[in-house]
């Protein structure tokens, strides 16, 4: 049965942190809460991880991943970011924001798109996802919280735990979360495409 945190959603308690990034960086899944709705996580290393991530929601090895990310600089690492790119992503970041970019040679197939060769990369602006994120010091794998046969995200870390804890190692309580998805805007052509409207306003004019 997974372990249940309940953590502030302003001011994360710095010890329940440290907990839950030990259980990420010993294969764990998490689910924790995002500013759009709660979310599946785990460390960038841990396919087996990935592999429960995937079996759990029932998605396809071809559906892209995203890598949540404290901040821009991160990017650099597994994408390529022209400079028009960049200025857009920072005036939206942190947000309900996936962008959807061009992976560099070096990443993990199992982190991109089989076929575009793409990666979602997300800057969350909510305290719990960034001092996870601060405190593991890199990037972590996130996909929505959306069990399979239903449309929405999940919304009750209580409900969570009784139709999944079973499943994953660490249910992370930041009181009721969000029904929505991020925006995802494509990055990789010669100007920037929606490709899903959800949370946030995306000016792309």
């Amino acid at each position: 049965m997974a372990q249940y945190f309940r953590i502030h959603n302003q001011n994360p308690q710095a010890r329940l942190i440290a907990q839950a990034i030990a259980i990420l960086r010993e294969g764990g899944v998490v689910v924790y809460p995002t500013d759009s709705s709660y979310a599946l996580g785990c460390c960038l290393g841990e396919k087996a991880a990935l592999d429960r991530i995937r079996k759990l929601r029932q998605i396809p090895a071809e559906q892209n991943m995203t890598l949540l990310c404290r901040d821009l600089s991160e990017i650099a690492s597994y994408a390529s970011v022209n400079n028009s790119a960049f200025r857009m992503m920072k005036s939206m970041t942190p947000g309900p924001y996936t962008f959807i970019l061009k992976a560099k040679s070096d990443v993990p197939k199992r982190l991109q798109h089989p076929k575009r060769k793409t990666i979602g990369i997300r800057i969350p602006d909510n305290p719990i996802s960034l001092a996870l994120l601060e405190a593991l010091g890199e990037p972590m794998i996130s996909i929505s919280l959306v069990l399979p046969n239903e449309d929405l995200p999940e919304t009750d870390p209580e409900e969570i735990n009784e139709k999944i804890g079973k499943q994953v190692d660490l249910i992370i309580d930041g009181e009721a979360g969000g029904m929505d998805f991020t925006t995802i805007i494509d990055m990789t052509g010669d100007e920037p495409v929606i490709l899903r409207e959800g949370k946030g306003i995306a000016d792309l004019a």
